[in-house]
């Protein structure tokens, strides 16, 4: 995903993450659309981000560029909640007549909703569209399953580390350089000011503990000849959960306010003024601008376990997918060009923040902002990308990993039966996507 994460996590925009109970909705049959209708009402699901009016702005000025070119057909955009998007698309899939003609979904939902029948084949329109030449591979790669294309990529979302530059001015600080430098940094702003978390932190931020496990040396999960078996037990990733988790406590963020955390949570904390530091996305930027903070902070990469290290974050991003359903197919894929052209992803960046997917959009951005520097070295620097697995869909939305850091922080189980669980869990998930 909120590249989304945009985007991951229950509440986080590309982060991605925190659903309710879908793992058991059953597998859609064929609901290939018998009809391809050139007039009417196509209906599309964008996601609610954290301050939606810059996008809404954006998304209508483009729709209204549609309508120009298509006379005879209107358009409805609802935006719907990240937290509860598995839900819903799952039974849009399997229900027709109520799904929309286009989706934003998040690049870890891409496998699974591939498996699940939802998502149409667009190759052939991908390949003859000519901006799509100037897709990043990352970005095209999130769109393709097998071979084939699903959709168009939105924005590529990474993350990095905000902070008060008033704070640590005040405090004589330096933005930390090493994973040990961080959490010293975070709990000496708790401590001399008790009023705010030194690094906001949440129990659901699946996307910001990920860099602690693999900064460490951990991975998720390892692949071999197309199956996955889970990771998240072995020593190195112990490790970083460590880390991570190590953050919870009344000498950083309370476990008590900050395990039901999630992406947004932390960010909106920063952007209120309640945190010294948060790990937030280039697609926070505009939450942030317009919380109290703004012009009283700064970003820099996460810092990594060495000093100098750049901690490996994840690899996020939103897409647009139409559905395999959608009476009207020809003017879907049309829709869905003017949602992800370049056009579109340059007022995006300019409105949210959101690094586009095409290399020369993003270059001209990035020597128009120079807040975007310290996301782009992150990229340069080596992200990492979820299981490709459509099992990762299932351990996604059944919390599999937030439950972890929960039971960890609260005390119910160490790290070593809590990331066995979670284990187990995960190569259930795996196992039945097979």
């Amino acid at each position: 995903m909120k590249l989304s994460a945009r985007i991951a996590v229950p509440t986080a925009a590309f982060v991605l993450a925190g659903l309710t109970a879908t793992a058991c909705a059953p597998q859609t049959s064929d609901n290939s659309a018998k009809k391809d209708e050139k007039s009417g009402t196509l209906r599309v699901w964008l996601f609610q981000e954290v301050s939606n009016e810059p996008k809404r702005k954006v998304v209508d000025r483009a729709v209204d560029a549609f309508r120009a070119r298509h006379k005879d057909a209107d358009v409805e955009i609802e935006y719907i909640p990240v937290e509860s998007r598995a839900q819903k698309i799952k039974a849009a899939f399997n229900d027709p007549k109520s799904a929309p003609d286009l989706i934003e979904y998040g690049n870890t939902d891409t496998a699974g909703y591939v498996k699940d029948g939802g998502l149409a084949d667009v190759t052939a329109d991908f390949d003859a569209w000519a901006e799509a030449k100037d897709s990043d591979p990352t970005a095209k790669q999130s769109v393709t399953v097998d071979g084939k294309v699903y959709g168009a990529p939105l924005f590529v979302g990474v993350r990095a580390l905000y902070y008060r530059t008033d704070v640590f001015k005040d405090l004589g600080l330096e933005p930390p350089t090493s994973q040990a430098e961080l959490v010293t940094t975070a709990k000496k702003i708790r401590k001399a000011k008790p009023a705010m978390y030194g690094l906001a932190v949440g129990g659901a931020y699946t996307y910001g503990a990920m860099p602690f496990i693999w900064a460490n040396g951990g991975e998720l999960a390892e692949e071999s000849g197309g199956t996955y078996t889970s990771a998240i037990d072995s020593p190195a990733a112990q490790k970083g959960i460590k880390a991570y988790t190590s953050l919870f406590g009344p000498d950083n963020c309370p476990a008590a306010k900050c395990a039901e955390m999630g992406g947004n949570d932390t960010v909106t904390a920063f952007a209120s003024g309640k945190a010294g530091m948060a790990i937030g996305g280039d697609f926070s930027h505009a939450a942030v601008e317009a919380g109290k903070v703004k012009g009283k902070y700064a970003v820099v990469p996460l810092p990594g376990v060495r000093a100098g290290e750049i901690a490996p974050a994840f690899a996020g991003g939103n897409n647009i997918g139409v559905l395999k359903s959608s009476s009207h197919r020809t003017l879907a894929v049309d829709l869905m060009k003017q949602l992800t052209g370049k056009k579109t992803q340059k007022e995006l960046f300019d409105a949210m923040g959101f690094l586009p997917t095409y290399t020369d959009v993003r270059e001209t951005a990035a020597k128009k902002e120079p807040f975007i520097e310290p996301f782009i070295k992150t990229l340069a620097a080596g992200a990492k990308a979820a299981p490709a697995s459509p099992g990762w869909a299932q351990i996604d939305s059944s919390l599999v990993l937030p439950t972890m850091f929960q039971e960890v922080v609260s005390g119910r189980k160490d790290v070593a039966a809590a990331s066995g669980d979670a284990a187990k869990k995960m190569n259930d998930a795996f196992g039945a996507a097979r």
